[in-house]
């Protein structure tokens, strides 16, 4: 069979998932955020030539599928035909396809090989800053979409390798941070050229008929896996529900989930979630979607490559207008808070019927953290944008890991604290685990953790959405919830404000600290039945106190010998 023999379509389509591999990594390299080189805050894909997604180099989970409809968005406004090699779009509205908030701005390149488009490349990351209200286009209160920055949708940045001069100093003056966020433009750039050069070396190397094949074969046996697993699940329906702390007035704002698992098809169906609220928790169907997706693939098979023949049998049902589909101007800012909730709440529903893959609730929220201010050596403006790692949920057979990011950011980073401190206007106090004993269960809910910022100027400024601030980590099987993500002010004075879960632009002068608290993880199964020797050294090691030993577990541990006595 030559060139189409199935050895050769397994070795080019393994070769455009290392290329989809190196355009990821590839950015991360010569990005100037560390938002993004450090953190990775960012995906990048590549997706066939009508838009169908090949593969995902994925940090942030909440990304995940998000590249081929911000490619199907660009397709379906220019059309193919109108296209020339070396040509980028960008695109970064919140009510198009792959939309999430406007501060994750994502690219486009068509990649020709011979006159003719055999794929796209797409990437979407973090920008620093997009404009808007507030430092950092991030905020909790704004009310809609056009106090949050510049708004894309769907424009041609870059034509036949030429940079759109016009476009880019419209971008770069509505900016606080033009020097880094060029650097990543640049870097996003580069990184699609460098696949762009990539497909065309395996065109020329196997043919262009054989790499269109091996793209579908790609698909195709993606879509085979989902489907035989999806026959081996229990069939029938399930339905839970959730609440958001609040839409930042008050207000509880109700997620609501249906799950049909049949033999074809997975559906999520939302109906009867609130409705968009006037603060920025709301998010767009493809964020939905994307929250949707983890979950499906977490019983599905996490190992699978991402494509889109992965989630042909899922099928995602929302009511426009909700807090979960929202309508323009609604404000997104904070949209993560809505899309892993519905992750949450499809994992609540499922995870008595999936109990090997799916555990006790955990920390949920992004817990972002926006800190502003003075450089205390240079005087130069700083930027912090970061998440917070937390607690996860214990599962059947295994602890909950500690210090996690949450199920949205998935393999993503922190900043490690002597970068923080050399580029940043603070003072990093604590950096700890948050040993609450909470999530008691025969197998214990992870830990927390507690970072304490101190100001080292006046006036620099903090935002924070912190959500699971009123509800705690839900614990399975018989476990006990965990506890929640919050955060407080200390000041010079030694007086304390808070706890929070949201605020926006607090004011911190030198010596002030916010410290920052996140939930231990709901615990799973009978806490009475966990060994009395692991409750002697969880006592050992600080993750409970004697009474929780001694109430929660029914064990008493000689606080000398550690030796333990089980009571009736």
């Amino acid at each position: 069979m030559g060139h189409t023999d199935i050895v050769t379509l397994d070795i080019v389509k393994d070769a455009l998932i290392a290329i989809g591999d190196e355009v990821f990594y590839g950015f991360a390299q010569t990005a100037m955020s560390p938002i993004i080189y450090e953190t990775l805050d960012y995906a990048s894909g590549i997706a066939t030539s009508d838009g169908e997604l090949l593969t995902q180099g994925n940090g942030a989970c909440g990304f995940i599928g998000l590249i081929a409809p911000m490619i199907s968005e660009i397709i379906q406004k220019f059309g193919k035909d109108s296209m020339r090699p070396g040509d980028v779009f960008l695109i970064n509205d919140p009510y198009m396809g792959g939309g999430t908030h406007l501060s994750d701005v994502g690219m486009v390149m068509p990649v020709f090989y011979d006159g003719k488009i055999v794929a796209f490349i797409g990437n979407k990351a973090h920008w620093a800053d997009v404009g808007g209200m507030a430092v950092g286009s991030f905020t909790t209160d704004s009310a809609e979409v056009f106090q949050e920055g510049l708004r894309f949708s769907g424009v041609k940045l870059v034509e036949g390798g030429e940079l759109n001069q016009t476009l880019a100093d419209v971008l770069f003056a509505n900016i606080r941070f033009p020097d880094a966020s060029t650097g990543d433009m640049w870097g996003q750039i580069s990184s699609l050229r460098t696949g762009y050069n990539r497909i065309g070396d395996l065109c020329a190397k196997y043919g262009r008929d054989t790499v269109l094949s091996s793209m579908r074969r790609l698909i195709d046996q993606g879509e085979m896996a989902a489907r035989a697993r999806l026959r081996e699940m229990p069939r029938g329906v399930w339905e839970a529900e959730n609440y958001m702390d609040d839409d930042g007035h008050g207000n509880l704002v109700r997620i609501q989930v249906k799950v049909t698992i049949s033999e074809n098809e997975f559906v999520a169906d939302f109906t009867g979630s609130s409705p968009q609220v006037a603060s920025p928790v709301n998010t767009g169907y493809s964020s939905l979607c994307a929250g949707v997706r983890v979950a499906f693939m977490s019983i599905i098979n996490p190992g699978l490559s991402v494509n889109d023949g992965v989630f042909r049998a899922l099928r995602v049902i929302a009511e426009p207008g909700s807090v979960l589909m929202c309508d323009k101007p609604a404000p997104t800012s904070c949209y993560y808070e809505s899309m892993i909730y519905s992750c949450d709440t499809i994992w609540k529903a499922l995870a008595p019927v999936f109990p090997d893959y799916l555990g006790a609730g955990h920390m949920l929220s992004v817990c972002a953290a926006v800190m502003t201010g003075a450089h205390h050596v240079t005087g130069q403006p700083f930027l912090i944008v970061e998440p917070t790692g937390g607690g996860w949920g214990a599962s059947r057979g295994k602890d909950g890991e500690v210090g996690q990011f949450c199920v949205g950011d998935g393999e993503t980073y922190n900043v490690p604290v002597e970068m923080a401190e050399t580029r940043y206007g603070i003072r990093i106090d604590e950096y700890s685990l948050h040993t609450d004993g909470k999530g008691a269960g025969e197998f214990r809910g992870g830990s927390g953790a507690v970072r304490t910022y101190r100001a080292l100027t006046d006036g620099q400024l903090f935002s924070g959405s912190f959500g699971r601030n009123k509800f705690p980590a839900w614990g399975a099987a018989g476990g006990q919830d965990g506890s929640y993500n919050y955060f407080e002010f200390h000041r010079a004075d030694g007086t304390v404000d808070g706890p929070y879960g949201v605020c926006a632009r607090y004011v911190l002068n030198r010596g002030d600290c916010v410290r920052m608290v996140t939930c231990t993880g709901g615990g799973y199964g009978d806490p009475k039945k966990r060994a009395p020797e692991r409750v002697a050294s969880d006592l050992r090691n600080g993750y409970i106190s004697p009474a929780q030993a001694a109430e929660d577990y029914g064990v008493v541990v000689d606080p000398d010998t550690f030796a333990v006595k089980k009571l009736s």
